[in-house]
């Protein structure tokens, strides 16, 4: 395992040179000049060509991108270009916590709801227990954050009056509730779904029928042999999620006006600041490959018939 861990980590430094240049050299290269945007609308050509010369945009692309990967790796990301005096690790470290939070909550929501609910439904296949459960997936999926984020702000906020409808307090405060429902019911809905169709498939196997046949109790059977293997396409999904813990709730940020990165990441993007881009998807991508190695080292523990590397059991 050891080894199998270390080859797969040993990509992660080129996937990130690979990526983080491409982002640089937009960054230099793409619309919209750096010290332009430091500047403003208010800027002086001379002295934009001397801060140009004095923070080395004039040399080489490979000369900056160096320098740049050498301060990344001592953990400085530059500047904001946008917020003037704020370094990137500063805006970033308590905005990202923010996120991770909010993200957390809608996890643990849907998890909680999605796994029992889709085992319920497979286990009650054909019923109208079955059917209800699916038609209310189906209607978590199509319902788009955007609408179920107003309904639940004029329902639970302005009409009813039992929840705040913006502000941030922590993740045992009561602003986060509202944004973690908006956020965690469609993951109900694909959870439920996954967990639903795995269990279906994983029933009609052989090794289900041998350990009835062996007296196991339903309970034993369903916890110790279903379950454990109805999860792997789950676990699949939930390292995306890991992957993306603290950056996708921009949407539900702007709704509820939560301090966190996805609101920063999406001003960035329409203020071209290129310092905070380039070090939310470097971070993000870091994010991403330790997730999914995370979720590969979790697969032999579910089914011991997989093996790391890709071999499996005769």
């Amino acid at each position: 395992m050891a080894t199998y861990i270390v080859r797969r980590l040993a990509w992660l430094p080129v996937i990130l040179l690979i990526i983080s240049f491409i982002t640089f050299a937009l960054g230099r290269f793409g619309p919209g000049d750096p010290v332009e945007i430091l500047f403003g609308q208010n800027f002086d050509e001379k002295a934009i060509e001397r801060i140009r010369e004095r923070r080395g945009y004039n040399d080489n692309i490979f000369v900056q991108y160096g320098r740049y990967v050498n301060n990344v790796l001592h953990g400085d990301f530059g500047e904001s270009a946008r917020l003037r005096g704020r370094t990137v690790s500063e805006l970033l470290k308590s905005k990202m916590w923010v996120s991770a939070q909010l993200n957390i909550a809608a996890l643990i929501l849907s998890v909680s709801i999605g796994i029992p609910m889709g085992l319920f439904a497979a286990l009650k296949q054909g019923t109208l227990w079955d059917t209800s459960a699916v038609a209310m997936t189906l209607l978590g999926q199509s319902i788009p954050v955007f609408l179920t984020a107003p309904v639940l702000l004029i329902v639970f906020g302005l009409k009813l009056g039992v929840l705040p409808v913006s502000g941030w307090g922590g993740f045992f405060d009561s602003h986060i509730i509202l944004p973690a429902i908006v956020m965690g019911v469609p993951g109900v809905a694909i959870i439920t779904r996954l967990t639903r169709a795995s269990t279906l498939e994983v029933i009609g196997q052989d090794y289900i029928r041998t350990a009835r046949a062996k007296g196991l109790p339903e309970s034993v059977v369903h916890r110790r042999h279903v379950l454990r293997n109805a999860m792997i396409p789950v676990i699949t999904m939930l390292g995306f999620s890991l992957a993306g813990l603290a950056f996708t709730s921009f949407i539900v940020e702007r709704f509820f006006g939560i301090p966190g990165i996805g609101d920063l990441f999406i001003t960035s993007i329409f203020a071209r600041d290129y310092p905070i881009i380039n070090a939310v998807i470097i971070i993000g991508t870091t994010m991403f490959v330790l997730a999914n190695l995370i979720v590969d080292l979790i697969y032999p523990w579910l089914d011991p018939r997989i093996r790391l590397g890709g071999a499996h059991a005769a």
